[in-house]
This record gives structure tokens, sequence and C-alpha cells, in this order.
């Protein structure tokens, strides 16, 4: 598996969570890592990306989220984060580690994580 998501749960809206994504280092090393989110009722294809990092370092951030989630990694673990905090209840979605290579939208170079489902109430 070289992609391994923890730290999701339940949390009431206004609350914090931390998810960390442990990757094998030959995938950490990737052009891009990013979290996207997959809401309940959508498909696959409508999955929502969240917050990306690049090798070096630049983040971006879907409109959504700023100024709420930050998106980092330890290269010493080998390992991404995504901070939440001030959840909101369109947060609840099953959150996906991701990385690939040669950057977003080369689809058949994706690494996919197996999903950790973050719920907020409210």
């Amino acid at each position: 598996v070289q992609l391994r998501e923890s730290g999701g749960g339940w949390v009431q809206a206004g609350g914090s969570l931390r998810l960390s994504c442990a990757a094998t280092r030959d995938v950490f090393v990737s052009k891009v890592m990013a979290w996207y989110r997959q809401a309940p009722g959508k498909q696959r294809e409508e999955r929502e990306l969240v917050a990306q990092i690049s090798k070096l370092g630049t983040t971006n951030y879907a409109d959504s989220v700023k100024g709420r989630f930050t998106i980092s990694k330890d290269s010493a673990k080998s390992t991404l984060y995504l901070q939440m905090n001030s959840l909101e209840p369109e947060d609840t979605a099953v959150y996906y580690c991701y990385a690939n290579p040669m950057g977003i939208g080369y689809q058949r170079y994706d690494y996919w994580g197996q999903g950790t489902q973050v719920t907020v109430s409210s």
C-alpha cells in the first residue's frame, strides 16, 4: 500500500481534526501530493480537490477551505498532513490522500489512499 490515511472521525461543528497520510518513499517524492474528498451521494468522478502541495512546498486550496485547512508534509516521516479547523457540516466526506509523480491530471500515474471518513455534526 503506497498511501495510508488515518485521523478521520466524528467532530462537532467548529472543531478540528488532523488527517495523516503515510507514504512509501518512492511515492512521497512525487511532483504533487494532495487531499481530495468525496461527499455523501457523490460519485468517484466528483471528488473535490481540497488542497495540494508540490514537491517544493507550494500549496493551493479550494476556496471552500481557504483559511481553515492547512496542508503540510514531513519529509523525514514521508507523511502528508491536513490540519482542518473550524469544521462545518459541509466538510463531511471521505477524504483521500493522492499523489502523482507527473502532476494532477496524469491519471495513469495516480496513487490513491483507501480514504478516511470525516463526519461533522451541527
